[in-house]
């Protein structure tokens, strides 16, 4: 007969948890978005375009939109993991654990912004981008991510974060010839030709970054609140990063290529929440997404029987996040 903690950890990386924590991340959003506490937030702009006046300022069409982009991540993540078995076990915890990390943050969860967007990129890119491994004909592959993310940057200044991100992890596939760098050239100046060519936008359009602070709405408590909860999830992904990189490092160089590049967007995320600090929650479901997958890692390759102490050490921060920053 299975014991108390087995039946915890099966439970835990299983297919229920995985539909209470989506049920938890809908509850929580509705829950803040009723609370009239999070404060609308601007969509941003990119180098060409802004999509505020395209969305409204709709909370229900906000809500809605923000939990679609979260759902189509974590089921992206499960297929990703189920293609490629880049944590080299059947696990929910990819899905599940981002889905909480999510419901930690009011402001990732509840209000759509460019956030979710830039995550669910990294799903849809990772697919292209493992699939390339030592593929030396992957140029439609390459072609194809950087003219997306580039097309992406007309929209949100954000998006650039994931040009060095593909970048080194195109490199890391070791598929990055002549042919490949042409390619992503190609990939990064197409979507401008096209624009500028056919008349979309001109030059007169562009648009300087700005920092468009989300905390000027927010009360000082708030401010707080997020900036450690924040700090609590970057500290746990460089953590993690760390203690799995000890399991990971003795993978077979296919699987450590393709967990590498979630720890460089991992990285290049944290260093961007530096530089535009007023913005970082716009980074947060990137760092969620790494966190996540660390996670993934540290609980299938422990081996202890008390490893639900990380699915319920996780629980319990997410609900003192979400009551810190939403009722504090």
């Amino acid at each position: 007969m299975a014991s108390i903690e087995e039946k915890l950890n099966d439970f835990f990386n299983g297919s229920y948890f995985l539909v209470l924590s989506w049920i938890a991340l809908v509850v929580s959003a509705v829950v803040a978005s009723a609370s009239g506490e999070v404060p609308h937030s601007s969509y941003g702009q990119g180098i060409f375009f802004s999509v505020s006046d395209m969305l409204g300022n709709s909370p229900v069409a906000s809500i809605t939109i923000n939990i679609a982009l979260v759902t189509a991540i974590g089921a992206l993540m499960q297929m990703l993991n189920k293609v490629f078995s880049f944590v080299r076990s059947v696990t929910t915890l990819l899905a599940s654990s981002f889905f909480l990390l999510t419901m930690a943050n009011p402001l990732t969860s509840s209000v759509l912004h460019a956030g979710p967007a830039l995550a669910l990129i990294v799903a849809v890119g990772a697919f292209y981008l493992f699939s390339s491994y030592m593929n030396q004909h992957a140029q439609r592959s390459i072609f194809l991510t950087f003219a997306i993310v580039t097309t992406c940057t007309m929209f949100q200044w954000a998006f650039v974060l994931l040009l060095p991100a593909f970048m080194l992890g195109f490199i890391n596939m070791r598929i990055m010839n002549a042919k490949g760098i042409i390619a992503a050239l190609l990939g990064i100046f197409t979507p401008f030709w096209i624009v500028l060519g056919l008349g979309i936008a001109s030059i007169s359009d562009f648009k300087p970054f700005v920092i468009n602070s989300a905390w000027e709405t927010l009360d000082i408590s708030q401010v707080r609140m997020l900036v450690v909860s924040i700090a609590v999830t970057a500290v746990a992904a460089i953590a993690l990063t760390v203690v799995n990189l000890v399991t990971i490092i003795n993978y077979r160089r296919q699987l450590r290529v393709y967990n590498a590049f979630f720890m460089v967007v991992g990285i290049l995320t944290i260093i961007a929440m530096c530089i535009d600090y007023r913005d970082m929650h716009i980074y947060l479901p990137m760092l969620n997404l790494s966190l996540a997958v660390q996670l993934a890692h540290a609980f299938t390759v422990n081996t202890s029987g008390k490893r639900y102490v990380f699915v319920a050490v996780l629980l319990l921060w997410t609900l003192c996040s979400f009551v810190g920053i939403l009722f504090i």
